[in-house]
């Protein structure tokens, strides 16, 4: 009996044994773990974030054109995220048909502009690397056209330059990118050009002199 009883006591003493070696050895490995994977700070989980939106929103891209929105100076930019992200990127140039004129009527000179504004457009895009599809449309109403368009190209981004109501610094908004902005289901980037057009760089259009903002 007394034998039994130590034995039994020598197991019991080596299972705990056992136990706490395991313990140890989980409790050594997971500070080991936490030494090599330390915690991501709050900037770099910032900086993924941004990332990870930045890749999601600029899967495709649109640069919008018409008689008053200028995106010259935005064509450039365009180039460089869809260059980046290796993006589809379209360039379209609304025709606004007034009503006394039927929807498909011809205007030559409006076509002319839109022809230079799409050219030039893709000089820049070829200069960055990029091929840049154009699209020449003609609408009632420019806003609506982006939107239908933005949906049928299942557009990421939607890339354009402002002009204002009024004459002065502070008057609001062309309605037609305040329509976009509001509906579109997309993001919108609105590009104000600077005073002196050097925000991006020497290869933007010189637009700011047909920019009805800049008079």
């Amino acid at each position: 009996m007394p034998i039994i009883y130590s034995n039994a006591s020598h197991i019991q003493v080596t299972v705990i044994g056992l136990i706490a070696a395991i313990v140890v050895a989980v409790a050594i490995c997971l500070t080991l773990w936490w030494m090599l994977h330390p915690p991501t700070s709050f900037v770099q989980k910032l900086a993924k974030e941004a990332e990870s939106e930045l890749e999601r929103m600029v899967g495709s891209i649109i640069v919008v054109f018409s008689a008053d929105i200028t995106s010259g100076h935005m064509t450039a930019l365009a180039a460089k995220l869809a260059r980046g992200e290796k993006s589809e990127l379209l360039a379209i140039y609304v025709v606004e048909v007034p009503y006394t004129l039927p929807p498909y009527a011809t205007m030559e000179a409006e076509e002319r502009a839109a022809l230079d504004a799409l050219g030039a457009a893709e000089t820049i895009a070829l200069n960055h690397g990029i091929d840049l599809r154009t699209e020449i449309v003609k609408s009632r109403v420019t806003s609506q056209s982006v939107i239908e368009i933005a949906k049928r190209e299942k557009a990421n981004l939607i890339i354009m330059g402002s002009y204002r109501e009024g004459k002065y610094s502070g008057a609001p908004l062309g309605r037609a990118i305040e329509t976009i902005a509001a509906e579109a289901k997309c993001d919108v980037l609105i590009g104000v050009e600077g005073k002196h057009g050097t925000l991006l760089g020497e290869d933007a259009l010189p637009s700011a002199a047909n920019d009805p903002a800049a008079d």
